[in-house]
């Protein structure tokens, strides 16, 4: 084939089971130098498990890789890191006390003898394609935005040519984005060869040049960017016509408000600050975004289970201030909460669906047994409603796809028919079919009568989804905005300003 003598990677025939479980079923998969290709699929199509492969994590059990033309084995990251190959996770891999120095160089035969000549080395390289770091500074210091930089400087500094990039835009501002993507069309230019696996089809659209979509493990096709859209890619994903609309119903004209937040302050664990005096209302029947940074902190607080070192939360006349669960119960607010660790904090990984069913209704139950019936039930249903794929019921949680076991815990809450349902990343990890079926149900939620907190990272769907924003710069509330009328820009630009703007409160 004439295009592969300037195949970066060339992949022919890859397979990998996992016991039963076919993750890759004979994969096709070329990426060339000077080129972006976007990798598309849903939960479960084997994106991952392919990256991991071509990593190093795991190896083939069928098939051939080649490298620059020459057929190669990976059987480990080094493996990978001495063939020009840099995954970069979208959990950053950083040491957190160390300066962005040492964790570019960790792991390299490189010594600190001679720290100024590496330091400039380093900011060189980073000049080279448009990415300005702080050697000296430690990674606890630094934004989301400078600890990505890091990560591919890292690669860069082992000459990586071949970039894998795992959602690098998960928890960027627009702003941010729109550097990131500046940096890898320079990279592009350079000569590189980048994957990019991203749900966000716009970003596919404006960034890559081919797109290769992954079907139950398949590859089924290769498509040129420029002649492709939104629809024709979501449609060779799923397999059929998906709707990518958001059908936002109108709040009720005068919502009544279910709880206020006065003032609340917060710490992080090492005492710094996490929520600055934060003030807002949550309303019944509408969907309030929140931007920026300490979400997961405010969504703790509202649940509960993050102390807080100043302000109230008010039901009413009654303050709910570090109140679980089960006092809102008592006072007649039924909390819905989908935190931002699924396994961690929201389900039992060991149990199955059945006994997590359960977590949510066992203090119901009256004398000493439990009836796990009721529980089975349920669980059976979820499985039917929102298509989560699993051996059964009673298989545990941990074993089932990220994809699912977010359907698991969402679905879970949202049957309990909660008053406030707080949701932290709910879409994290889904596919488009399943987000806009969590979209969709959201949505079901505010028409009953639900006040719905969603804590995203896509502007795009918190513009179309949400009623309100609230955005948080630093911990302290920079802008409460009607999403009908703000632009994703004008919330970036709220999210990176650090003053509290009484003009954008609403």
């Amino acid at each position: 084939m004439e295009h592969e003598t300037n195949s970066a990677i060339l992949c022919r025939g890859i397979t990998k089971t996992f016991g039963p479980v076919v993750a890759n079923d004979a994969v096709d998969l070329e990426v060339r130098y000077g080129e972006i290709l976007a990798l598309l699929g849903e939960n479960g199509s084997g994106k991952t498990t392919l990256m991991n492969m071509l990593s190093g994590i795991y190896h083939p059990d069928r098939g051939q890789i080649f490298i620059d033309g020459r057929q190669v084995v990976i059987d480990s990251p080094v493996d990978a890191m001495e063939l020009g190959i840099g995954m970069i996770h979208q959990h950053f891999k950083l040491v957190e006390v160390f300066t962005a120095t040492e964790n570019i160089i960790l792991g390299t035969r490189e010594k600190l003898q001679n720290p100024r000549a590496l330091r400039e080395q380093i900011l060189e390289l980073g000049r080279s394609v448009g990415l300005e770091v702080d050697p000296d500074k430690r990674v606890y210091d630094m934004s989301v935005s400078e600890k990505q930089t890091v990560e591919i400087l890292k690669v860069l500094y082992r000459k990586a040519r071949i970039l894998i990039l795992d959602e690098p835009t998960a928890v960027l501002t627009p702003q941010e984005t729109d550097r990131l993507f500046a940096i890898l069309r320079r990279m592009r230019e350079q000569g590189c060869a980048i994957i990019i696996i991203t749900p966000k089809l716009q970003e596919v659209l404006s960034l890559s040049d081919r797109v290769t979509i992954l079907w139950r493990g398949k590859s089924i096709d290769t498509v040129q960017t420029a002649q492709t859209d939104a629809r024709q890619l979501t449609e060779l994903m799923v397999g059929r016509p998906v709707s990518l609309q958001i059908d936002r119903p109108q709040p009720p004209e005068t919502p009544r408000t279910i709880m206020q937040v006065e003032g609340v302050s917060a710490n992080l664990p090492d005492g710094a600050p996490a929520l600055r005096q934060v003030s807002f209302d949550i309303r019944a029947g509408e969907i309030l975004g929140v931007a920026g940074s300490g979400q997961k902190q405010l969504c703790e607080v509202l649940a509960g289970l993050w102390p807080v070192t100043g302000g109230r939360l008010l039901f009413g006349q009654e303050d709910l201030t570090g109140k679980n669960a089960s006092r809102f119960a008592e006072l007649g607010i039924r909390l819905g909460f989908v935190p931002e660790d699924r396994l961690g904090m929201g389900l039992v990984a060991s149990m199955g669906m059945t006994d997590n069913m359960l977590l949510k209704s066992y203090r119901q139950a009256k004398g000493p047994f439990i009836d796990r019936g009721p529980a089975k039930a349920l669980a059976q249903r979820l499985v039917e409603k929102l298509e989560i794929v699993t051996p059964g019921v009673e298989t545990p949680v941990r074993l089932l796809s990220g994809g699912n076991v977010q359907k698991v815990l969402l679905g879970r809450e949202i049957e309990s028919s909660p008053t406030v349902l707080v949701t932290a990343y709910p879409v994290r990890g889904l596919d488009i079919n399943s987000s806009y079926t969590v979209y969709d149900l959201l949505n079901e939620q505010k028409q009953q009568g639900v006040a719905v907190v969603f804590i995203g990272e896509d502007l795009d769907v918190l513009l179309e989804l949400c009623d309100r924003i609230l955005v948080l710069c630093h911990g302290q509330v920079t802008g409460i905005v009607d999403a009908r009328n703000t632009t994703k820009e004008q919330v970036g630009l709220l999210m990176t300003d650090a003053h509290t703007s009484e003009e954008a409160v609403s």
